[in-house]
């Protein structure tokens, strides 16, 4: 599909619609009176990604039906975070899984001291303090563990008589007996920062775990300090030292920094490759696929067993809850349930175990885990250190290690180098201005405003008469601020959101709103009320019925849609939510070429585009009275 070109709207439009929407008598004292205490009663949780969506928000919101929560696919970043922060947006709950102490610095005093929470004292100790600033103050909590280690074909360990490991000498010993066989004993997907850094940690697990490991850990990650923290002297040079040995154990070259995840499991599933390092989510795929795999963890070179974690993702709550008990109250409730062993459950892809880090939910551990059993028996889970400094640079220096240009003792010298070197600041140009900070609660007539802005600004990007979107596809407020191109791109939902464009008849719009509203197998179904499609160009009406929807009418102008009007759509979806309405090849959608991100992006830098005014979009269980917010 060719890229429509942006739609300029004026500033003086845009201003013209603004000063009708605040005069008109729909936003008048009384509706200003309703939608305050709409925002009172929601607690807005931030998702870090769309997958959360399908299982995990029902779930939790079905689990607290007297409590309106609005769940938002926000973003993996806590630079993210910073910028609602600074601009005034920061929601009720936070999640996030690529996370450290160090980059959650800056949100430490916006953050809840969770500390003396019955949540955090569930927590194991041993996690607890991968978590705790140096006051012991706690603002982050970790929910169930993705297990990460080594998956074995044990099945090609018995063909070719080479026992399994069971501590780091037998694991070289079996790297090298493949290598004589002419077969590879083991690699991992290189070309990605996350498998450079967790290589680099899980080989010294039992150091960074140590009393000076935590020493060092507590010093890189303390808010209170402006001063950039480098690597110590007594834990550091020994890990790159271990990591420079296993390259030459397993026999990794620069080759290896090219593999991608495809590449290393088509290299596995062929059987020319034993082990590999990944999540346990592979022992089961491959099972799947008749392969007799199994799982082992880190093995340290002092013998003791290690699996790298990483948390599906960290949850905190923001600070201003304090400030109205009952908000505080409902908010701590969604979090209970948030790391309640049923919800962990909904994270979990089909066949998963669920480790968790807290005392109050069990071990599922299944036959793919029976390996590693007595390593989460003794806690030997270790956390990763995971700031964006730590993945950068590991990326670089572990690369570099493998191509054979650092050895251990250049390896550690320019990682320290790298740690210690001021930031950057962020000079890039602003390309995109909001005047205006808009609601991002969803009100119960008219919709989300901020939504609305999002929606119909793509609308005018897709040159389209009608556009349709999930919930999920923005993430959060359109703030008074300057954006850059970093966070303006942000705005938009990071999970793979396309476009799908057809024209169709006014009978044929109304069962794809149907599709968005109602739910259909296959795709998604509307759980609350914020999780409803966002729509522009047209209005829907909708009856609420003990938490499902239905479609009672659409409006065009105005008026309402006719059967027989020929009307140009634009639905933004993942692959996944669009499904259902691709299988009628008779009524084919054109995918655009690129992402809704990128032509996104490629708007901004082109600097084409202003933000339309919002609309009101949807009202419950009437016909509309009023156009606009």
């Amino acid at each position: 599909m060719k890229k429509k070109p942006l739609h300029r709207i004026s500033s003086l439009l845009a201003a013209t619609v603004l000063g009708l929407f605040l005069l008109t008598g729909c936003a008048g004292k009384s509706t200003e009176a309703v939608q305050a205490q709409e925002d009172a009663d929601t607690i807005q949780v931030y998702l870090w990604s769309n997958s959360l969506y399908e299982k995990y928000a029902p779930y939790v919101q079905a689990k607290l039906p007297d409590v309106n929560i609005e769940f938002i696919v926000g973003n993996n970043d806590l630079d993210f975070y910073k910028f609602l922060q600074e601009n005034g947006g920061l929601p009720d709950i936070i999640t996030c899984c690529r996370f450290s102490l160090h980059d959650a610095a800056p949100l430490k005093d916006s953050l809840m001291d969770l500390a003396t929470t019955n949540e955090a004292g569930a927590v194991y100790n041993t996690y607890l303090n991968s978590f705790k600033n140096e006051d012991g103050s706690v603002n982050w909590l970790p929910v169930c563990a993705d297990a990460h280690g080594f998956v074995v074909n044990r099945g090609l360990f018995e063909e070719y008589g080479i026992p399994l490991p069971t501590d780091y000498a037998s694991f070289a010993a079996a790297c090298k007996a493949f290598d004589e066989a002419g077969i590879r004993g083991f690699t991992a997907d290189y070309l990605y920062d996350y498998t450079c850094a967790e290589t680099l940690q899980g080989l010294s697990a039992t150091e960074l775990k140590s009393t000076e490991g935590r020493k060092w850990r507590t010093a890189y990650s303390y808010p209170a300090s402006t001063a950039r923290v480098g690597l110590d002297d007594t834990v550091w040079p020994g890990a790159f030292e271990r990591m420079e040995q296993f390259i030459q154990d397993t026999g990794l070259t620069a080759a290896d920094l090219e593999l991608n995840y495809d590449d290393v499991t088509g290299m596995f599933g062929k059987g020319e490759l034993a082990m590999y390092f990944g999540s346990s989510a592979g022992v089961q795929m491959f099972r799947e696929q008749g392969i007799d795999a199994t799982f082992l963890p880190f093995f340290n070179q002092n013998g003791e067993k290690w699996l790298m974690t990483t948390p599906y993702f960290q949850v905190a709550l923001n600070r201003d809850l304090e400030q109205d008990a009952a908000r505080r109250e409902k908010a701590m409730q969604v979090l209970r349930v948030m790391l309640s062993e049923g919800a962990q459950e909904q994270i979990l892809a089909d066949g998963q175990d669920l480790l968790s880090y807290s005392q109050n939910v069990s071990y599922h551990l299944t036959d793919t885990m029976k390996d590693v059993r007595s390593v989460v028996e003794e806690n030997h889970m270790f956390i990763r250190i995971a700031s964006n400094d730590f993945f950068a640079i590991s990326q670089d220096v572990v690369s570099k290690m493998i191509a054979g240009e650092y050895d251990a003792g250049q390896a550690y010298r320019a990682f320290n180098a790298r740690l210690l070197t001021e930031e950057t600041p962020d000079t890039s140009d602003i390309v995109l201005t909001s005047e205006t900070a808009y609601s991002n609660v969803f009100h119960k007539n008219g919709g989300n405003a901020s939504f609305s802005v999002m929606a119909n600004t793509l609308r005018g990007l897709y040159g389209t008469d009608v556009l349709i979107a999930p919930a999920s596809s923005f993430t959060g407020s359109v703030l008074q601020a300057d954006y850059t191109q970093t966070t303006a791109r942000a705005m938009i939902m990071p999970n793979g959101l396309m476009s799908y464009r057809r024209t169709m008849t006014g009978a044929e719009l109304k069962d794809t709103v149907r599709a968005f509203v109602e739910g259909c197998e296959g795709g998604f179904t509307p759980f609350n009320r914020g999780s409803l499609p966002v729509v522009s160009g047209m209005a829907v009406q909708v009856q609420e019925n003990d938490g499902s929807y239905t479609l009672t009418g659409i409006t065009r102008g105005g008026q309402p849609l006719q059967d027989d009007d020929t009307v140009t759509v634009t639905c933004l979806a993942t692959e996944k939510q669009m499904a259902p309405l691709l299988q009628d090849e008779s009524r084919a959608f054109e995918r655009g070429e690129a992402t809704v991100k990128d032509a996104w992006s490629e708007a901004l830098s082109g600097g084409s585009v202003t933000l339309a005014a919002p609309e009101s979009y949807i009202t419950f269980g009437g016909v509309m009275r009023c156009g606009r917010y």
